[in-house]
C-alpha cells in the first residue's frame, strides 16, 4: 500500500495525455475550459475586439479576470494581442490560426449547452427535490 510521499510521481514523456497529471495538456485544458476561457475564445471567433468590447460582451467577468485570462490565452498561442499606435494606445485581441482551429470545435459544444440548458436545470431541480 502506498501513501503520501510513497505515491509515484507521474512524469511527462512528451506525448499529449490529459489523463497524465504531469502533462502540459492539463494546463491547456484548464485554460480553455475554465469559467472564462471558452467564452473569451468564442467571443473572439467573430473577429478582433478591444478589451473594453470583450468586457462588455462577457457578463460577470471582472477586468482583472479578463486581463489574466487573456494573458494566459496569448501565452498559449490561441489569442494574438495587437497594440495600435494611437494616443492613448488601443489594444485589440484576435484569434490566432491555432485559436481559430480550437473555436471550430468549441462551437458544437456551446450549441449543445444552449440546446440542453433547460434539460440540465430540470434535472438539477428534480435531484434537489429528491435530496430534501
Amino acid at each position: 500500500m502506498t501513501v503520501g510521499s510513497q505515491v509515484p510521481q507521474q512524469v511527462w514523456h512528451g506525448v499529449s495525455d490529459a489523463f497524465n497529471g504531469a502533462c502540459p495538456a492539463r494546463e491547456v485544458l484548464e485554460h480553455i475550459t475554465g469559467r472564462w476561457g471558452i467564452l473569451i475564445l468564442t467571443a473572439l471567433g467573430a473577429g478582433s475586439l478591444r478589451f473594453s468590447e470583450l468586457h462588455a460582451m462577457i457578463g460577470g467577468i471582472s477586468e482583472k479576470m479578463l486581463s489574466q485570462t487573456l494573458r494566459m490565452l496569448v501565452r498559449d498561442g490561441l489569442v494574438a494581442r495587437t497594440v495600435e499606435p494611437t494616443t492613448p494606445p488601443k489594444v485589440r485581441y484576435e484569434l490566432t490560426e491555432l485559436g481559430h482551429g480550437l473555436t471550430e470545435s468549441l462551437r458544437p459544444f456551446l450549441g449543445w449547452i444552449q440546446r440542453h440548458t433547460v434539460d440540465v436545470v430540470i434535472a438539477q431541480q428534480n435531484y434537489d427535490r429528491e435530496a430534501d
